[in-house]
């Protein structure tokens, strides 16, 4: 049985976003064993997805850690890979491509590129079609790329929830990580005012805050989700996202989750880059697009929401 690696990191996003190409890759070579090299927060996600048959920890120590290289290239030269489909395709990506697993044959976007083509060019292509492009030309079939299948990521938690809320809700994520703090739109608290003035007796509004967020969530008045005082797991998120009634969120792994799920929500996009570049409007799923993200009043945001939560 042949071994083949897929390389993505994350983020959250960016994997959910992966899972068809996954899928993709493991049903044209069905008879392979399929392992997956990730960061640790998506190791038990990634253990229940049916297209990966082992995940690999890439604790993407630097480059200067000697030892860990070391390590790290001796456990993957242990699997003695035929194949790596580098999703991730970032600098420390192509280090590996340039001094771990040497026979195996690569599949990235340096591959990809026609003779003639920038790299600057090509990046500019929304992320699915790149992904199609790079997997197609490694001979793999395409099925399920464009529309990621995450029921097996789904959970039962209504034990969670019933001490919450027992009817629809309208879920809201308006946080960002810090290092992306651009993505952030700052009027979340006016928009939750108005949505329980106008949807009250119908939705509840809800918060799923991550670990360092929990503090902020409680500064928001709105309903926030935990799991015994505990930021909710990857696939109690997902199983959350999946049963609300809407979304509103920042540009963030929750969204690609929302867009993937084929939810009915709205994401609010600024400068930071496009809605187009990183495949995430669905028929439901709608991007509001400013140059700036102050600017965006929540008039505007609510108005938008109104035309779907008549």
């Amino acid at each position: 049985m042949a071994n083949i690696l897929i390389i993505k990191h994350g983020s959250l996003g960016d994997l959910i976003q992966a899972n068809g190409a996954m899928e993709d890759i493991k049903k044209s070579n069905s008879n392979s064993h399929v392992v997956l090299l990730t960061s640790a927060p998506y190791f038990n996600l990634m253990n229940k997805c049916p297209y990966i048959d082992e995940v690999l920890i890439d604790t993407r120590s630097p480059r200067w850690n000697l030892f860990y290289l070391y390590w790290l290239n001796k456990k993957l030269s242990s699997y003695n890979f035929t194949h790596v489909f580098d999703l991730q395709n970032s600098s420390r990506t192509k280090f590996y491509s340039k001094y771990f697993l040497s026979e195996a044959r690569w599949s990235s976007t340096i591959t990809t590129l026609e003779t003639d083509q920038k790299k600057s060019d090509y990046d500019q292509e929304p992320v699915l079609k790149r992904m199609e492009i790079q997997l197609k030309k490694s001979g793999i079939k395409i099925l399920n790329l464009k529309k990621p299948n995450l029921n097996w990521a789904i959970v039962n938690i209504r034990n969670i929830t019933k001490n919450y809320f027992n009817r629809k809700y309208i879920l809201i994520f308006p946080f960002c990580s810090p290092k992306h703090a651009n993505k952030k739109w700052p009027y979340y608290r006016i928009l939750i005012s108005q949505l329980k003035s106008k949807y009250n007796r119908k939705y509840d509004i809800v918060l799923a805050p991550g670990p360092n967020e929990i503090e902020e969530a409680r500064l928001l008045n709105a309903q926030t989700i935990l799991d015994k005082d505990k930021s909710l797991k990857i696939d109690q998120l997902i199983s959350l996202i999946k049963d609300a009634s809407f979304i509103v969120a920042n540009d963030t792994g929750p969204a690609h989750i929302s867009s993937h799920l084929n939810k009915a929500g709205i994401v609010l996009f600024g400068s930071h880059t496009s809605a187009r570049k990183v495949s995430i409007e669905t028929d439901k799923f709608k991007a509001i697009s400013v140059r700036d993200l102050n600017l965006l009043k929540a008039d505007a945001v609510m108005e938008e929401i109104k035309k779907v939560l008549n």
